[in-house]
C-alpha cells in the first residue's frame, strides 16, 4: 500500500518495517517451542514473497486463523490466514523479499533475503526450522502429502502426533484443518503474513537492500 503522507513519521515507519523483518528472518534459536510460548503478535502492514526450490517437513497440519495488526497508515486490520505448520521442515534455495513504498521522493526498496542456495544436493546446506507456522494468504506449488487426513477438527490436528494448532493463536478448534505425516512441496511461491518458528538455521545466508520491486517472484 502506497502512502501520500509527507514528514519525519515516514522515516519511522521506514525503520519500523525494514528492521524488524531483517531481525525476525535471520534469527536464529528463535525460542518459540511448540506450546511454550503463544507467537501472539501484531502483524505488520506488508505481506512478504517466498520462493523455494523445495520444501520437505514433518508432520503437516493446516487450518484457518486470523492475523491482526496496523496497515502502514496506522488503521488496524485483519486479515484471513491459512496457517501451516511443520515441525521439522528443510527448504531448498529459499529467496524472502518484502518491499517497502518509497519515502520522501525515494524509490521503493527491495529487501531480499537468500539462503540454502547450495542445498540441493547437501541437506546440511538447507535451511532447516524447527516448529514453524506460516501465516499463508496463497501458496503456489507441486504438493505430495504422505498419510493425509482432511477434515480434522483443528482442535485435534495434533492427537496423533504431538504437534497441531499453534498455542495462543485464533481459531475455531472445532473448524476445518488438514494434517500429513510428510509433505513435499516444490517451486513454492508463496505470500504470506509472518512466519514463527522455534529454530530457523539460514546457512550461506545473504541479506541485502535493492532498489526498485526485486520481488523473489
Amino acid at each position: 500500500m502506497k502512502s501520500q503522507v509527507r514528514g519525519g513519521t515516514r522515516w519511522k515507519r521506514f525503520a519500523v518495517v525494514m528492521v524488524p523483518s531483517m531481525a525476525a528472518t535471520a534469527a536464529i534459536g528463535v525460542g518459540l517451542a511448540q506450546g511454550a510460548l503463544a507467537a501472539s503478535f501484531a502483524i505488520s502492514g506488508q505481506e512478504f514473497k517466498v520462493r523455494a526450490d523445495s520444501l520437505v517437513g514433518k508432520d503437516f497440519v493446516q487450518y484457518g486463523s486470523v492475523a491482526e495488526g496496523n496497515n502502514l497508515e496506522g488503521k488496524p486490520f485483519k486479515a484471513p490466514v491459512a496457517v501451516s505448520g511443520f515441525s521439522e521442515a528443510w527448504i531448498t534455495n529459499m529467496c524472502q523479499s518484502v518491499v517497502t513504498p518509497g519515502v520522501f521522493g525515494l524509490p521503493d526498496i527491495t529487501l531480499q533475503l537468500k539462503a540454502g542456495t547450495q542445498g540441493a544436493d547437501n541437506d546440511q546446506k538447507k535451511v532447516y526450522a524447527k516448529n514453524i507456522y506460516l501465516d499463508v494468504s496463497s501458496l503456489k506449488a507441486d504438493a505430495e502429502f504422505q498419510n493425509i487426513d482432511i477434515g480434522v477438527a483443528a482442535g485435534d490436528l495434533g492427537k496423533e502426533s504431538g504437534f497441531g494448532a499453534q498455542s495462543g493463536t485464533t481459531y475455531n478448534p472445532n473448524g476445518f484443518g488438514q494434517r500429513a505425516k510428510d509433505a513435499k512441496l516444490s517451486g513454492v511461491k508463496q505470500t504470506a503474513w509472518a512466519t514463527t518458528a522455534g529454530t530457523f538455521k539460514l546457512p550461506d545466508l545473504d541479506l541485502s537492500l535493492k532498489v526498485g520491486k526485486q520481488e523473489c517472484f
